[in-house]
């Protein structure tokens, strides 16, 4: 027999049922896609991902765009990849580069291990005194950018008077032009960047040794380690992943220094501090070229989203979070 329409006779579909507690059933409901606890979730971080979307997402897209053009306020040419191969074909972008991975090369690394010293310094003091000491050292990220190239400028200052060259008078030795020369200008940028941009990664490595359980030293007090053994043993292991954290975010930031050469040396002499991300500045607000400069921008991402994989992928492989 079989039943049509949908009158008292025909049966009725049923919802899949589950049992809950000893022999009773309830019916199972699906949720839904989108629920009011999504919809504010998505209310609360809509500002953050409204400023995310135009400050970063728009421009990385609209750089991609930029540099397969030849770009004119008013109707640009499209030029596909001319400008990527005019960026390869250019020996300042490679001596720009060379720049900047020598001035990595040497800044993150030893920014890192001055850092760690100086936070395991830290410990045998006081909270207090602590306080005091990262309060120091952090002085300098609160100041602008300007004023501390304005302080090094007097420094570097390769007259008599500059403060370098003073102590080079009192041991007798000839002062320097460090600013102007082409064999100490890199070497100024890098202790310039030594001395005044250690602050925050000191905080983070205190903050990370402070997280360290005693019991570990204890122990190894008790089987006779040294201070070194317990430093090699105990706290660098413990501290790796603040130490990867900090490793790719110091290459990402070195690989986009800008203000220490514009300020300090404009890129010269012969170019010998014209880092990557002042080459680009220059192309795009100093001689117009905004489609080379777009070019150039996105070989940078590529490089240092490539490098910071592999960090991850090589450094990261045995680090427990």
């Amino acid at each position: 027999m079989k039943y049509k329409g949908s009158g008292a006779g025909a049966p009725t579909k049923q919802r899949p049922v589950s049992c809950n507690g000893a022999g009773g059933t309830v019916l199972r409901r699906r949720r839904r896609f989108f629920t009011n606890d999504d919809l504010w979730g998505y209310l609360f971080i809509a500002v953050a991902l409204v400023f995310f979307v135009m400050f970063t997402i728009y421009p990385l897209f609209s750089a991609l765009k930029t540099s397969l053009e030849n770009y004119k306020p008013f109707g640009s040419d499209f030029v596909g990849l001319e400008n990527y191969a005019t960026t390869f074909q250019n020996e300042l972008f490679w001596k720009s580069m060379k720049n900047t991975l020598v001035y990595t090369a040497v800044v993150v690394p030893v920014s890192l291990l001055l850092s760690f010293a100086v936070a395991i310094m830290f410990m045998p003091f006081g909270k207090k005194l602590q306080s005091v000491f990262k309060a120091m050292y952090y002085l300098p990220a609160v100041a602008s950018g300007i004023a501390l190239s304005v302080v090094w400028l007097w420094i570097y200052d390769a007259s008599p008077t500059g403060l370098f060259n003073q102590l080079l008078t009192v041991f007798h030795l000839p002062t320097q032009n460090w600013l102007g020369s082409s064999k100490t200008s890199m070497l100024s940028l890098i202790i310039m960047a030594l001395l005044s941009g250690q602050g925050q990664n000191i905080i983070i490595y205190t903050a990370a040794l402070l997280g360290i359980d005693n019991t570990y030293f204890e122990a190894a007090e008790l089987d006779g380690a040294s201070f070194m053994q317990k430093v090699r043993f105990i706290v660098f292991p413990l501290v790796k992943p603040t130490t990867l954290f900090l490793l790719v975010t110091g290459v990402i930031g070195s690989f986009q220094v800008f203000m220490n050469a514009y300020m300090m040396t404009g890129g010269g002499p012969d170019n010998n501090t014209t880092m990557i991300g002042l080459l680009i500045f220059n192309n795009a607000f100093k001689y117009n070229k905004y489609g080379l400069a777009c070019a150039q921008a996105v070989i940078l991402t590529i490089i240092i989203a490539a490098i910071s994989f592999f960090q991850f992928k090589v450094a990261g492989s045995d680090v427990e979070y």
